[in-house]
């Protein structure tokens, strides 16, 4: 008989097959956990944590993440791509979200991008074409792309090295992002609700973002049309926190409806990239 996720401590924490029980029920409830926080529910240490997880894995139940595991065989909208599959996804609209970005960059700005794929494309507008500005980011791939331009100050956010986003997480990124003070933020997302906030799965990344969003006085989204009405595995910000969404020119009107309504201020970014390739391909 299963043990439930709700009782406490002291009814779970006894032997080890009541612990993995615990952590397959957590799981199954959440979908994702940190070895922190099993480890404090379980009152036992982050070691015996790794190694009943271990146990796990080797029975095919749960897969490793950084930080914590997840449940095996979750449905695929949950786990988090690589990058590199996802640069060329919908790229014309991100070229098109991040030049619409670009206009919302002010003179001597203090900036913080993260390691989504349309900030990317916006760090290589801001290597291009701005002069200036002072550039933080936790994102290896987007420090190589702004460090191609040496006209602006380019500040890399160091930690735990996380291969599947190319992006610097854990205690130590987390700190250095609480000693900011930001004139504006952007960050994109793995699936946005107009009426909730951002969603993500890839949870070492997301706590980033959690910080930074209290350390700006603007926080800009990128999200292209793809990304509206979709949830994830963690709800990452709320709809509260986000001053302005950049989208592009397909998002849905039931979406930019609700988006209007829920209260940031909304850009819309024509995708003249996308026709343009159009027009050259039928030529």
């Amino acid at each position: 008989m299963s043990l439930s996720p709700q009782k406490t401590t002291r009814e779970t924490a006894g032997g080890p097959g009541d612990r993995l029980q615990f952590i397959l029920d957590r799981l199954d409830k959440q979908n994702a956990c940190t070895y922190e926080e099993l480890a404090e529910l379980l009152q036992v240490s982050t070691m015996t944590i790794r190694r009943d997880l271990e146990k796990l894995v080797r029975q095919g139940a749960v897969i490793k993440t950084v930080g914590g595991a997840q449940r095996a065989h979750a449905p695929s909208y949950l786990y988090e791509t690589a990058v590199y599959s996802r640069l060329a996804v919908h790229r014309a609209e991100k070229r098109a979200i991040a030049r619409q970005a670009l206009d919302l960059i002010a003179a001597q700005s203090t900036i913080f991008i993260d390691g989504s794929t349309t900030c990317l494309e916006l760090a290589r507008c801001m290597a291009k074409e701005k002069k200036g500005l002072t550039i933080v980011t936790n994102s290896a791939l987007a420090c190589l792309e702004l460090g191609k331009s040496g006209d602006n100050t380019i500040i890399g956010i160091g930690g735990q090295y996380d291969a599947n986003s190319l992006c610097y997480v854990g205690p130590q990124a987390e700190d250095l992002a609480k000693e900011l003070f930001l004139d504006i933020a952007f960050v994109g997302t793995k699936a946005f609700l107009p009426t909730e906030g951002t969603f993500e799965s890839s949870l070492p990344t997301f706590r980033i973002k959690q910080i930074v969003a209290g350390r700006c006085a603007r926080l800009v989204l990128l999200a292209d049309h793809s990304k509206m009405g979709q949830r994830a595995l963690s709800k990452v910000l709320d709809i509260a926190q986000i001053h302005t969404v950049v989208t592009d020119d397909q998002v849905r009107p039931e979406d930019l409806a609700a988006l209007t309504k829920a209260g940031p201020k909304v850009c819309i970014a024509a995708r003249l990239t996308a026709r343009l390739e159009r027009t050259a391909d039928v030529a």
